[in-house]
């Protein structure tokens, strides 16, 4: 009697917008020892406030829509800090704990000082600053025009340089998540939307509109915790990629309708802090930022000294910082998926590379880049870390 093999199991990678595709492109080692390693940072200051700041915004938008709190602005300590520390129980969960010195978990109760400067609790840190200007800046003109949200894309494409008995796969999945506003919601908007009204004003779309074949489409929004990046910044290529990819895996939903355009908010702008602002000086001296500063901010930018406070910049300037928009086009969209392939094969490679033998600093390469390699806690012993800290004992 012979006795059958037992195949080898079928399993289709599946890759992520942002915790793989922009994970790895700012560092394929560090990618590895944090996704697939399974290592969580030890400062995870960008995942943590990524994923804080979509937790508000998601459920600040559950109670609007329930009419909980419908009239703007909403008051920190009575409203806003009630779904902070929901998303923080959250997130605690899932074992993410705050950075030192971004957010006061402690409530009024609370006899312990932790991290936070006394036991006066609750502090307004830097988290909670940036989403309380989120949801009285962008809450009241957004929630409005959303139809659908937190929606899960997911759809499948053929495995890069697929080669059969090598490869883990002939084919992979992309996953990604955004909310949706929906044509019908953004005819009933008020015209005093601010939003709206940066949709009039942008040429791209209207010229998109006029062609249009039905009164049906989408437009679909991200959230980003950080500040604008400058033109022709990886940054600026790698969210144009992922916004046209949330387009394509939007389109293969039976439900959907045409996307005409992604809305990114970088939600820092609104609040920034020494070491954006020193940043956006930079930018507006070298003029590599597309939304250059006039009149009293410009003034205020380029006479900016780090030893003094934060300028407070106007209203209309913020706004234009904080919100990008997107336009679609078939070959963008093209050229953004077959980046997103690149990407992938690169991962695959490198996989493939450690299961042959290699060890992980010759299977993996490596970005170095300063601020990046600071925080990041394989610099000790990454051969290529661009980092000149060392190791301090607490």
């Amino acid at each position: 009697m012979s006795l059958s093999i037992r195949s080898k199991p079928y399993i289709i990678p599946e890759y992520s917008l942002t915790g793989d595709l922009l994970a790895y492109l700012t560092c394929p080692l560090q990618y590895r020892y944090q996704n697939k390693g399974t290592l969580p940072p030890s400062m995870p200051i960008q995942l943590w406030f990524g994923d804080f700041i979509h937790g508000v915004m998601e459920e600040a938008y559950l109670k609007w829509k329930e009419n909980e709190w419908k009239d703007f602005p909403w008051d920190w300590e009575t409203q806003i800090r009630q779904i902070e520390l929901e998303i923080h129980k959250r997130m605690e969960s899932r074992g993410l704990q705050p950075p030192a010195n971004l957010f006061c978990p402690f409530t009024e109760e609370d006899e312990h000082q932790g991290l936070c400067p006394d036991t006066h609790h609750p502090h307004k840190l830097v988290a909670s600053i940036r989403a309380e200007a989120a949801l009285n800046t962008w809450g009241p003109h957004l929630f409005p025009l959303v139809d659908d949200s937190e929606v899960r894309l997911k759809g499948i494409r053929d495995m890069p340089h697929y080669q059969k008995g090598t490869s883990r796969s002939n084919y992979y999945g992309v996953t990604g998540i955004i909310d949706v506003l929906s044509s019908v919601k953004l005819e009933e908007a008020s015209d005093r939307n601010l939003i709206i009204k940066y949709l009039h004003r942008d040429p791209a779309f209207q010229e998109k509109l006029a062609n249009l074949d039905s009164d049906k489409y989408e437009v679909i929004v991200d959230y980003k915790g950080m500040k604008r990046p400058s033109i022709g910044s990886p940054s600026w290529d790698h969210h144009y990629w992922q916004v046209q990819t949330y387009a394509w895996l939007r389109s293969l939903q039976p439900e959907s309708n045409p996307v005409l355009i992604g809305i990114l908010f970088y939600l820092n702008e609104l609040s920034l802090f020494k070491e954006d602002l020193a940043e956006l000086k930079r930018e507006v001296k070298e003029e590599s930022t597309d939304i250059m500063p006039d009149g009293g901010d410009r003034e205020s930018i380029l006479k900016w000294n780090p030893k003094h406070r934060i300028p407070l910049f106007s209203e209309s300037f913020r706004h234009l910082r904080s919100i990008r928009m997107i336009p679609m086009d078939e070959v963008s969209l093209e050229r953004s998926l077959q980046e997103f392939d690149n990407v992938v094969a690169d991962i695959e490679g490198s996989i493939i590379n450690e299961v042959d033998g290699q060890v992980i600093q010759a299977s993996w390469k490596t970005n170095p880049d300063k601020r990046t390699c600071d925080a990041c806690d394989y610099k000790t012993f990454c051969k290529n870390s661009a980092s000149t800290k060392k190791l301090t004992v607490p």
